[in-house]
């Protein structure tokens, strides 16, 4: 099975939907997929995890299928969505200065992709 670990850094929505929709995709597709959140994206878990935001039942849907690796610990800290991240049971990583390592999914045989 192929692997593939999508880092999303890109806070801007019309950017960010499109990992949402690719994420699903290559899940419905038989892929191992991993999404980390990262960067300017972590802002985004201010706005999406709102019921009425045009994100959110995507990703909810994302989240609901266990999709979401992690969000970088530190990243979440600095755009201020450490609590939001926590509250909405998402995984916290930052194993490398508290932001995620994107070698030790590339040893774990994972593909990287970066949004």
């Amino acid at each position: 099975m192929k692997k593939i670990a999508l880092f999303a850094f890109n806070g801007d929505p019309m950017c960010f939907v499109h990992v949402l929709l690719n994420t699903i995709d290559m899940k419905d597709r038989g892929y191992e997929v991993a999404l980390v959140i990262e960067g300017s994206a972590t802002r985004l878990l201010l706005e999406i995890t709102n019921e009425g935001h045009p994100l959110h039942d995507l990703f909810k849907k994302v989240k609901d299928l266990g999709l979401i690796d992690c969000v970088c610990k530190a990243c979440a800290n600095k755009m201020g969505t450490l609590e939001t991240a926590t509250e909405e049971g998402l995984p916290l990583c930052g194993p490398m200065s508290g932001h995620p390592s994107m070698a030790s999914y590339m040893e774990e045989g994972y593909e990287i992709l970066i949004f």
